[in-house]
């Protein structure tokens, strides 16, 4: 996997990606990560393109599935006494 650059945002750690003939997306809070991946041949304008779609409407998305994340791993720890 070859790292393409960084995306700076002020929550996220955002890093892009290309191998295999994808773009891979990679997403990061905390302890988690999301990773998107998009093939290069369904993005006519390159890397350009692949930024322009991380807008605030996917990245609310994003800190929303991030927070429903780590509830999820809070209640597998309080259900099985572990955390």
């Amino acid at each position: 996997m070859r790292f393409v650059h960084d995306i700076p945002h002020p929550q996220f750690r955002i890093g892009l990606y290309a191998w295999n003939g994808k773009y891979i997306v990679k997403i990061d809070a905390g302890p988690y990560e999301q990773t998107y991946k998009i093939s290069e041949m369904d993005i006519a304008g390159g890397t350009d393109d692949v930024q322009a779609m991380l807008d605030e409407p996917f990245l609310a998305a994003v800190a929303a599935r991030f927070q429903a994340m780590d509830r999820d791993w809070q209640e597998t720890g309080d259900r099985n006494e572990v955390l």
